[in-house]
């Protein structure tokens, strides 16, 4: 059995710059506009083992966080600064995150996520 660990900053960091390469256009300036610095939010169902989950932009009330469980990025919505509201399991890549957020801000709608407990926790 594999143990699982959460992902280091250097390792998200590394994600974080694949993915900067690879935008340009609306996407690159939208990214410059809600990219922070990665920081852990509390996320009461699933995040305490890993003291929370990485949060890497911010716009609005809607957050893009990597999941380390799932190795994925996700968008949730939050009303406290630091508390995740909703845990989902999308194994997006964080392209696919700016751009599925991107789209929520020109085009409206909700978040749409994949919600179930982990499943590298089992």
């Amino acid at each position: 059995m594999i143990e699982w660990r959460p992902i280091s900053l250097i390792e998200l960091y590394d994600q974080i710059y694949k993915t900067e390469t690879n935008l340009n256009g609306e996407l690159w300036n939208f990214w410059q506009l809600i990219k922070i610095g990665p920081v852990k939010w509390i996320e009461t169902g699933y995040g305490s083992e890993g003291g929370g989950f990485w949060v890497v932009a911010i716009c609005g009330t809607k957050i893009i966080w990597y999941n380390d469980i799932e190795e994925g990025f996700n968008i949730s919505n939050y009303n406290v600064y630091g508390e995740i509201d909703g845990y989902f399991c999308n194994q997006d890549e964080l392209n696919e995150a700016v751009t599925r957020l991107f789209d929520l801000v020109k085009f409206g709608g909700d978040v749409i996520g994949h919600g179930s407990s982990p499943i590298n926790l089992d």
